[in-house]
């Protein structure tokens, strides 16, 4: 199973961005990666500055999102759809298609995923797929 550290998603997507930029070849998960950095300009500037970016906290007690949180719910999303992971997620997800575009509909994903990794965490237990799809099923209702 693949554990990066910190500084390791971080430079991930900074690469990504670079790469996306200057128009040099992608691969794997930079695709979808540049992709989603191009949906979040407000993202650019930080990801344009990797020593900055590795080293910046994001707290929310300062009122910060965490742009490589953000970044990487999104990339797991994606993945999710596109292996059906948890199954039923696609169908799910296109469920929700039918009332919001896709940036929201992910945004929708990206709350239930977050709620239950959250639960997860706090009951020191695996991930409930199940609770995941449902909260998804209600936001498409």
């Amino acid at each position: 199973m693949f554990n990066p550290s910190r500084e390791q998603v971080r430079l991930f997507f900074c690469a990504a961005w670079r790469k996306h930029r200057e128009k040099l070849p992608l691969d794997g998960a930079e695709v979808t990666a540049a992709d989603l950095i191009a949906d979040h300009p407000e993202y650019h500037a930080l990801l344009d500055k990797p020593e900055f970016a590795v080293e910046q906290e994001f707290t929310p007690e300062g009122g910060q999102m965490n742009p490589f949180l953000h970044l990487s719910l999104h990339l797991a999303i994606a993945d999710q759809i596109s292996i059906d992971q948890p199954p039923g997620i696609r169908a799910a997800y296109h469920a929700l298609r039918k009332r919001l575009d896709v940036h929201n509909a992910e945004h929708a994903l990206m709350e239930c995923l977050g709620e239950t990794l959250w639960r997860a965490q706090r009951e020191g237990s695996a991930m409930d797929g199940e609770r995941y799809l449902e909260c998804v099923r209600r936001a498409a209702g």
